[in-house]
């Protein structure tokens, strides 16, 4: 089978560039190139089509093409789109259907044959999607990731800041894209049971897809998985560079009567979201925790990532601002670490060396929408600690048996926080079972063969049922045309959003 990624915002290369440094880029990046690895492992054909970057500052996204080393029916095609320099997902809307989209039909025709199959990642993959579809007539499955209208709830967005908040984030694109992806794709892939039932029966989709009605047979739960190759629990060269940073890293910061305890890892990116600042609170408010690990704070690219936070972008260094007034309030200094780890290799060799000294992972974020993360720590044998909001409740529970395969917390409750770390470090026989429990579970349901699995019998489907009669959604002019004068009109999306008996035109 011939495949075609649509990613087009974040980038890929060889060696996974930037991979955490930006928001745009991280796990649907991770979640993108494996299903594409894994697919041409198998013997497909796999092309990942996104954008072409020409900027001094991002130097290996110049290429039209690119491959994975060992890989050889994998291509990374770079599609121009707008303009030559980098930019953030929010701003690429006015040239997907423009630049991109003919950038990618040009290649096709150049290379004398289409795909079999799209296959669309978040919204403005998805939008490309159907207009590929609508101009070639071959089907998409749609794959969102997140979805606009949770972001919005999170954010608050009520009639008075509506304006302010779409300025930046763009939502009367996104919103209409996702309602267009969803009711245009052949399929769509959800991580999660609880995905589909909370995010895509929001009321903004509402007309769009019909989740337990007429479109249930369009949704398909596909998890994602773990690499069972990177994160293993099997030593290999880095390991010993990887321990004698971590050991390093601790010399120089915490007390030496504590430098033989565990650590409570947290490689999470800066990122409100991700509520790095609520972890380190249940740390440093809990006596009792603190005489049992220690805190690690991992950040790419800075050896001493909380002494050397000033040559972080804002975001990121308010977040560690905040963590460093925490540790100064309850003067802790002597109980956390921080420390880089610049790759998924490095990750995977920090995390065997926390399972070596019975330490433990650590995602608190307010939402996770799935959490592949955690997987990846358990896969090393590094047991986690995880926020029940979003998909860990289904990937490290199992609802019907009762059974956890790690500990879930509530991620606004800095004291339930701390328990469920105390939980897993308490003694050794406690930390062993959920170390044994979880990689049992990411090994039975959760690698990237098992995904791509389900992912071929999605694919199959879709191409069974392309010619199905849809009552599709018009696709407005103006993702045909790159004027945003055209644009909807932010305040008609404010109504339908505040008002759930409001339609869009």
């Amino acid at each position: 089978m011939y495949i075609a990624l649509l990613n087009p915002q974040g980038n890929f290369d060889p060696k996974d560039s930037y991979l955490t440094q930006h928001p745009d880029f991280g796990g649907q990046l991770v979640y993108v190139k494996e299903i594409a690895l894994a697919l041409g492992e198998l013997g497909h054909t796999v092309d990942i089509l996104t954008r072409q970057i020409i900027d001094p500052d991002w130097p290996e996204f110049e290429a039209d093409q690119d491959t994975y080393p060992g890989h050889p029916h994998i291509k990374i095609v770079r599609i121009p789109c707008g303009p030559k320099t980098f930019l953030a997902k929010e701003h690429l809307w006015p040239y997907l259907g423009t630049d991109w989209l003919n950038g990618i039909l040009d290649f096709y025709e150049s290379q004398g044959r289409l795909p079999d199959i799209f296959s669309a990642h978040y919204a403005d993959g998805g939008l490309v999607g159907g207009l590929l579809q609508a101009k070639t007539g071959i089907p998409f499955t749609f794959t969102a990731h997140s979805l606009g209208a949770q972001k919005m709830d999170k954010l608050g967005v009520n009639k008075d800041n509506f304006i302010t908040i779409d300025e930046k984030f763009l939502f009367r694109r996104r919103i209409i894209a996702e309602r267009l992806s969803m009711n245009h794709s052949a399929s769509i892939i959800t991580s999660t049971h609880q995905e589909q039932l909370e995010q895509y029966t929001h009321h903004a989709y509402a007309g769009s897809v019909d989740v337990q009605g007429q479109d249930a047979h369009r949704l398909f739960v596909v998890p994602p998985g773990a690499n069972r190759v990177v994160f293993s629990p099997d030593a290999n060269e880095l390991d010993n560079d990887i321990q004698a940073r971590i050991k390093h890293a601790l010399k120089r910061d915490v007390a030496e009567d504590r430098q033989h305890l565990p650590l409570v890892f947290c490689s999470s990116r800066l990122d409100p979201k991700k509520n790095v600042t609520g972890l380190a609170q249940a740390f440093l408010e809990s006596s009792e925790l603190q005489t049992k690990a220690n805190l690690a704070i991992v950040v790419r690219g800075l050896d001493n990532p909380l002494q050397e936070r000033a040559q972080l972008n804002d975001q990121e260094r308010t977040i560690l601002d905040e963590i460093a007034a925490l540790i100064d309030q309850h003067q802790l200094w002597h109980t956390v670490t921080s420390f880089p780890l610049n790759s998924q290799a490095e990750l995977a060799a920090a995390y065997r060396y926390g399972a070596s000294t019975q330490s433990v992972f650590a995602l608190t974020a307010l939402y996770e929408p799935f959490g592949l993360a955690p997987l990846e720590a358990i896969s090393c044998g590094l047991p986690a600690v995880v926020t029940k909001n979003g998909g860990p409740m289904e990937s490290l529970f199992d609802a019907e048996t009762g059974k956890e395969y790690g500990v879930l917390v509530d991620p606004a409750d800095p004291a339930d926080i701390a328990r469920g770390l105390l939980k897993i470090i308490q003694d050794e026989k406690t930390w062993k079972h959920y170390q044994q429990a979880g990689m049992e579970r990411v090994i039975s349901r959760y690698t990237w063969n098992s995904t791509v699995k389900g992912y071929l019998n999605v694919f199959e489907y879709a191409l069974q049922h392309k010619s199905d009669d849809q009552s599709l959604l018009p696709i407005p002019e103006y993702f045909w045309s790159p004027s945003s004068e055209t644009d909807i009109d932010p305040d008609v999306l404010k109504k339908f959003y505040l008002n759930k008996t409001a339609q869009l035109p």
